[in-house]
C-alpha cells in the first residue's frame, strides 16, 4: 500500500523558514517522480516543486523559486522541502504526490502559517 506522511508544517513569522518532509512507503521510491502541492483557503491546488528519480533533477513554480529547494533522500525513502523567506502568500496545507501505475496518491498534508 501507498503511503505518504508529510510533516514539518508550522507556525512562523514572515522572512522565516520552515523544512518539511514526505516520507513514502509500499513503492520503490527510488524509482519515481515525487512534487510537492500545496492549497490556500479557496483556491486550487497548486504545483509548487518536484524530483525526478534518476539524476534529481528539480523544477519549481515562479512564485517559490529561489526561495524553496526539494531533495530526496532515496536511503530514507524521504522527500524534503526547504522554505526560506517565507510570505504570507505561502500560507497553505502542503501534499506530498507520487504516480504510482497511472495513479495519483496523496498525502494527509501538514499546514503552513505564515504571518505577517
Amino acid at each position: 500500500e501507498v503511503q505518504l506522511v508529510e510533516s514539518g508544517g508550522g507556525l512562523v513569522q514572515a522572512g522565516g523558514s520552515l523544512r518539511l518532509s514526505c516520507a513514502a512507503s509500499g513503492f520503490i521510491f527510488e524509482y519515481y517522480v515525487i512534487a510537492w502541492f500545496r492549497q490556500a483557503p479557496g483556491k486550487e491546488r497548486e504545483g509548487v516543486s518536484c524530483i525526478t528519480r534518476s539524476d534529481g533533477t528539480t523544477s519549481y513554480a515562479n512564485s517559490v523559486k529561489g526561495r524553496f529547494t526539494i531533495s530526496r533522500d532515496n536511503a530514507k525513502n524521504t522527500v524534503f522541502l526547504q522554505m526560506n523567506s517565507l510570505k504570507p502568500e505561502d500560507t497553505a496545507v502542503y501534499y506530498c504526490n507520487v504516480n504510482v501505475r497511472y495513479y495519483n496518491y496523496w498525502g494527509q498534508g501538514t499546514q503552513v502559517t505564515v504571518s505577517s
